[in-house]
């Protein structure tokens, strides 16, 4: 979890491949509508992230029900979007923290497909700093946030090659 440019996708996918899990983006369960707001660089509301977070947490449900594991990228910002995160059973959160110019930077230099760097400082005032998650300093590499969290959830890497950041 994290605001816009933390690295909740590159961070993710790398700790899905580093345990042979399967990896879910938060941003692939938005409905149109959020999309379309987003990309007008309108923020959305809680009544527009509740559909979106009862997506995500079923498809966790889902994963679970089949004892089955995945990392899923999703921003999370409040408190109460985490523990509806959180009914879905088992879901351990890791927190990609960094300070707003350190994610500007990164946000100027990519072009994400509807999320304009301009909700940047919405994400930062929505954001509610959680209490039960590992948190994670987003500029460590990659392979050391990966390590970090592992070591935090006592989670075993299934995989040591084919790890992005990894040599």
């Amino acid at each position: 979890m994290g605001v816009s440019g933390s690295g909740k996708t590159t961070t993710g996918e790398a700790l899905a491949a580093a345990l042979g899990w399967r990896f879910f983006d938060g941003d692939d369960f938005h409905p149109a509508a959020n999309v379309a707001k987003m990309a007008a660089g309108t923020p959305l509301t809680d009544d527009d992230r509740w559909p979106w977070l009862d997506s995500i947490a079923m498809e966790m449900r889902n994963i679970l029900a089949s004892d089955g594991a995945a990392v899923f990228a999703c921003s999370a910002l409040k408190a109460d979007y985490r523990s509806r995160l959180q009914s879905a059973g088992d879901v351990r959160l890791v927190h990609l923290n960094g300070d707003a110019a350190t994610i500007g930077a990164r946000l100027a230099r990519r072009a994400h497909r509807y999320m304009p760097a301009s909700l940047l400082s919405s994400q930062f005032a929505t954001l509610e700093t959680p209490l039960d998650a590992v948190v994670i300093d987003i500029r460590e590499p990659v392979p050391t946030q990966i390590q970090r969290i592992c070591d935090a959830l006592a989670l075993r890497q299934e995989k040591t090659k084919d790890v992005p950041g990894r040599s």
